[in-house]
């Protein structure tokens, strides 16, 4: 029989932070389970461990550790460093897995717990969900070590580093960006230190934003969440372009030297079109999720590309990817994976590859962005008590049928729950803006009364 998973969502698991299931005891249970997975041998195994800035990152992150050494399995422990990079260390010191404690562009007072395997790719649902069972399973308990078959916690001083130089590493050689203004907006987060220094030491001049965390203002009204902030930076400083990452860096938001806002699938257009240009986009397809907008599928078709849609979530972006043999995929909200470089989202390293392509082409962002048109789209979200299947409920697939049917063939309509946060997303998608507006607002209202 198939285990479930009730703890992990579609990126780990997520809540508050000291409320259940975010609490030290979870986190504990979680690390002993992670560690009696990966045991194989005797002797002993290791786990990465890494966290944003968030003031809960300590709790959850010496509550981890406990659990892991727990089970005679070493920590290694990275401090604040963004998710992709915890991802490569993992990778990098032949440890057994990662662990990232994150709740990346929530607020906050949330966090989350999100596991790698030793290849640096994100743990598949069934082992996920296995490892839920097994933090309940008295085997677990039975199987903890004593005396010098415990654990230890060392602390890696130069993780950053060792970052840096990879993320410079995948920059071409022959370039670099002197000469170039740039905005970098952190959000306070996990990239605070490490993009302006691989920035700078590529030779690029900076105006930085999001850089003083206290771990209470990660995400706080800046980074990818909110790039008007960096749209007006990059307007009142004549700024090449603006860069703004998330709380724990796997995506970026782009603006151009006009102020406008370039999103994931802008800049998976922009550089499908370059790959493609040179030969390496393989099998000529870019894998993106059912929020795509309908743009970038028309983009691609007319560069004689395609695009294979997959449900949201960057874990099923790369599984389809690794499948089919892809090397481009990503999400809207700016979360790119560059199989050809990494093994997970990368938002320094994204906009290191569309700086790239600015130099090689020669040609400002908002000029290499009109590859790509958008279709209008909006998205709603409700807040919800509880998850209720809309496909039981009589009003609730009325109310859908109605305005896909309104929507005709040029409209897409996608309502999904959020799978880190309490909320009912509608994504409503067509030719005609007016419309897809009266469209959505009527289809939030009739669901708002059924689940509020």
């Amino acid at each position: 029989m198939t285990e479930t998973r009730r703890l992990f969502g579609t990126d780990g698991v997520r809540g508050v932070a000291n409320i259940y299931p975010m609490t030290g005891e979870v986190a504990l249970q979680l690390g002993r389970a992670l560690a009696y997975v990966i045991k194989t041998s005797p002797g002993k195994d290791s786990i990465v461990v890494g966290k944003d800035t968030r003031l809960s990152g300590y709790l959850l992150e010496y509550a981890i550790t406990a659990g892991i050494c727990s089970m005679g399995v070493d920590v290694f422990l990275l401090g604040p460093l963004p998710t992709p990079g915890i991802a490569f260390i993992t990778s990098s010191m032949r440890a057994d897995a990662g662990v990232v404690i994150s709740a990346s562009h929530n607020p906050y007072q949330d966090n989350g717990i999100k596991f790698f395997s030793g290849d640096g790719f994100k743990l598949p649902d069934e082992i996920e969900a296995h490892i839920e069972k097994l933090m309940t399973d008295p085997g677990v308990e039975e199987a903890r070590p004593t005396a010098t078959d415990i654990g230890q916690a060392f602390r890696i001083d130069d993780a950053r580093g060792r970052y840096i130089s990879f993320l410079k590493s995948t920059f071409p050689k022959d370039l670099d960006l002197d000469g170039l203004k740039i905005v970098v907006d952190c959000a306070h987060g996990a990239t605070y230190k490490v993009a302006p220094e691989v920035l700078e030491e590529l030779g690029a001049d900076l105006i930085t934003v999001g850089v003083r965390p206290n771990g209470k203002n990660i995400n706080y009204k800046c980074g990818s969440t909110y790039p008007e902030v960096t749209a007006k930076l990059v307007q009142r400083h004549r700024a090449d372009l603006g860069l703004a990452f998330d709380g724990d860096g796997d995506r970026v938001i782009m603006v151009d030297h006009q102020g406008q806002v370039v999103d994931g699938d802008h800049i998976m257009a922009i550089c499908a079109q370059n790959l493609l240009s040179r030969g390496k986009l393989r099998r000529k397809t870019v894998v993106g999720t059912v929020m795509s907008n309908l743009g970038l599928e028309v983009a691609l078709k007319d560069l004689g590309c395609r695009l294979l849609r997959t449900t949201v979530g960057d874990r099923y972006v790369v599984e389809a990817m690794l499948r089919g043999g892809y090397n481009l995929g990503g999400e809207q909200s700016g979360h790119l994976v560059f199989l050809d470089h990494t093994t997970t989202g990368d938002g320094i390293l994204t906009a290191l590859q569309l700086l790239a392509v600015m130099l090689r082409e020669n040609q400002p962002l908002a000029e290499l962005s009109r590859v790509m048109q958008d279709f209008p789209q909006i998205l709603i979200n409700l807040r919800v008590k509880e998850r209720r299947d809309l496909q039981t409920l009589p009003e609730a697939r009325q109310a859908l049928q109605a305005a896909e049917k309104r929507l005709g063939a040029w409209g897409r309509l996608l309502v999904r729950y959020s799978g880190t946060e309490p909320l009912l997303r509608i994504m409503v998608e067509g030719d005609n803006d007016q419309e897809i507006q009266r469209v959505g607002q009527d289809l939030a209202q009739s669901l708002e009364k059924l689940l509020s």
